[in-house]
């Protein structure tokens, strides 16, 4: 039995614990739903009342291995046996040079010699502050580019690059100057009225999207020659799952190289191999110059991470560093998570995936609200709509059925305005991703009625 409610949601035990949080805690979280977790195990999770819940977001794509993996945690009590803390930026210890190790091992980025490198952050956000520093520290150049829809964490340079959704950056004003959204590769909202499916190897507009970098902002605003990094998600997280079309990034690639600007993929959400690809960057045959990397390394334990080439990391000595970035028993951490992806979770990962996306696409035919569904590996997206011509986005459906789908007993949320986000652990079985697409059908087809 994957899910079994016991009591009414929240149950007495979870109700105590939500009114202590709501005396001491910052209203700023985005609680959707009232789960406290006191346990969890794989892709199963139990609130303090006793309930088992189906976790189809794995704490935002973060669980790579489930919770509490066995080996993960072995690992984690072996590191902090031995020590907790020697900080990475003045010392040495092996548990940070093993997981570096691993990562060069599986990183696309180019390279000249061959040799990469690694700097270790504590978050996502922090990789991506260290990525912009090293673009501008490299190129000596000033200026960036973003996209419309992108989330790059909440950090003012990081924030600067994002345009997901307004609440993010309201009164936080001025941001770091230097950065300039254009449009992503989103075709089912094209805003150039264009039809294509971004699953295809070809598109059969002009890629419109990315003619807008070369045929208006770098003739009318910027000179290329200023701009040290274009900075992209492969297939957007926050801003809606999207998948672009594959020539929109191999495009994108080539205007980078024409005028000797950095390609920095943030891969945060993407990588670890959540698509089915240790890093999503493969599925479009595009090799970054930098990545970064965060969220699913370490299983849930704080790390994150950029890596490029040697040559291109050549900031100076003191030029940036981290105290806790690279804490030794997340870096242990990180080494179980590398070799249980290794092992079977990639594989596992594109098989069930495959599978899931292949049962939840009927439901845009099924039901009117469905626009799309979308996806890589075990990303997904389904996004909601009003109507199917005008593709008016539905979000206040989108936020019925993640709060009914919690009421059966699966955890979830959404992402961009109006998508369900579906990102459960890499070790999801083709048995689980059944009853979740089931359940999910059957929970829009009686919201409906």
């Amino acid at each position: 039995m994957y899910v079994e409610i016991k009591t009414e949601l929240p149950g007495p035990k979870t109700r105590e614990i939500i009114e202590r949080d709501a005396r001491v805690m910052s209203p700023s979280y985005t609680r959707d739903y009232p789960l406290v977790i006191a346990r969890g195990e794989g892709v199963a999770v139990y609130d303090p009342d006793g309930n088992k819940f189906i976790d189809m977001s794995a704490g935002i794509a973060v669980c790579a291995t489930g919770h509490s993996h066995p080996r993960v945690v072995e690992a984690i009590t072996k590191q902090a046996q031995n020590f907790l803390h020697m900080s990475g930026t003045d010392f040495y210890y092996e548990s940070q040079v093993a997981l570096a190790e691993k990562l060069v091992a599986v990183t696309p980025v180019r390279t000249g010699n061959g040799r990469k490198r690694v700097f270790f952050t504590n978050s996502g956000a922090e990789a991506v502050e260290a990525a912009m520093k090293l673009s501008r520290f490299h190129t000596g150049r000033r200026q960036f580019i973003a996209f419309y829809g992108s989330f790059h964490g909440r950090t003012m340079g990081a924030l600067s690059l994002t345009a997901s959704k307004m609440i993010q950056s309201k009164r936080y004003f001025p941001f770091v100057p230097g950065v300039t959204h254009i449009p992503y590769g989103y075709c089912y909202r094209c805003p150039y009225g264009q039809t294509n499916d971004p699953t295809q190897e070809d598109v059969t507009c002009n890629l419109a999207c990315v003619r807008f970098l070369e045929d208006t902002i770098f003739r009318t605003k910027i000179d290329p020659a200023d701009v040290a990094a274009l900075i992209i998600e492969p297939i957007q997280g926050e801003g809606g799952y999207v998948v672009p079309p594959k020539k929109f990034l191999q495009e994108l690639r080539n205007i980078c190289d024409k005028y000797g600007i950095l390609m920095v993929m943030d891969e945060i959400q993407t990588g670890m191999g959540r698509t089915g690809k240790w890093f999503a960057s493969e599925h479009f045959g595009v090799q970054p110059d930098i990545i970064c990397i965060a969220k699913g390394i370490a299983s849930g334990m704080p790390l994150g991470a950029i890596v490029s080439s040697e040559e291109l990391m050549d900031w100076e000595y003191g030029s940036h560093a981290s105290t806790f970035g690279g804490n030794p028993v997340s870096c242990a951490a990180g080494v179980a998570t590398v070799e249980l992806i290794e092992e079977s979770l990639l594989e596992n990962a594109r098989d069930v995936g495959e599978l899931l996306l292949e049962q939840l696409k009927p439901l845009v035919q099924k039901y009117d609200v469905v626009g799309d569904v979308r996806g890589k590996g075990l990303m997904i997206g389904v996004e909601f709509v009003k109507d199917k011509k005008t593709k008016e986005m539905n979000p206040e459906f989108r936020n019925k059925l993640v709060m009914e789908l919690f009421k059966q007993g699966m955890l979830i949320l959404g992402c961009g305005s109006n998508c369900l986000r579906i990102a459960p652990a890499l070790l999801l079985t083709r048995e689980q991703a059944s009853f979740a697409a089931k359940l999910i059908d059957e929970t829009i087809g009686k919201m409906l009625k």
